[in-house]
């Protein structure tokens, strides 16, 4: 299969993202009229209980140091949209620099993941996942750290969900986003 990297980064600097469909066979393009922002501002938010974990320093963070284990683990749950084709994507987007997996580690275990597209100032958010309770919590805090660190604009969750509505998340219109977008592509960010 042949995979087109550039026509993929410009649909995701459009606005649209790829998921496979319920059979896992065809890979195809969606939009919303609504997305889901983490906040990188003051609004985000977590959970008193997680300060105490982050105070333990338990994990530390890396980035990409096992792309395809977070891409596994985001992938492994009862109903996915994550492919064999979406994940062949995926890796091919990664050896090219636009796709990235922001890891949580308790010594060498990876603890969770979130995996994502970075287009200039604007983090995708694809999945995450856990293996360790709080791995993916504690990389969501890390990672808006970073993000806010390094000047991104935003950071896309797709859809929301009560785990993600936790950490401030909130839901924007499709042109309000499209208008966020637009200045975030406008930035030069990296999450390195």
């Amino acid at each position: 299969m042949q995979i087109d990297v550039a026509a993929i980064v410009e649909g995701y600097a459009q606005g649209y993202f790829l998921m496979a469909d319920d059979s896992g066979e065809t890979l195809s393009w969606y939009s919303s009229r609504e997305r889901t922002l983490i906040p990188l501002d003051d609004r985000f938010r977590y959970p008193k209980s997680l300060q105490r974990v982050l105070n333990q320093e338990r994990f530390t963070v890396a980035v990409d140091r096992d792309f395809k284990a977070v891409v596994e683990g985001c992938a492994d749950r009862e109903t996915t949209w994550i492919s064999e084709e979406l994940k062949d994507v995926y890796w091919t987007l990664h050896k090219a620099g636009w796709a990235h997996s922001f890891e949580t580690w308790q010594g060498d275990q990876l603890a969770g993941g979130i995996l994502g597209i970075v287009i200039r100032g604007a983090f995708i958010g694809e999945s995450m996942f856990f293996s360790i309770p709080d791995g993916s919590k504690v990389a969501m805090v890390k990672l808006v750290e970073r993000l806010r660190s390094r000047h991104f604009v935003l950071f896309d969750a797709q859809m929301m969900n009560p785990h993600l509505e936790r950490f401030g998340a909130y839901v924007i219109s499709s042109r309000g986003y499209k208008d966020l977008l637009r200045s975030a592509l406008e930035q030069h960010c990296s999450l390195e």
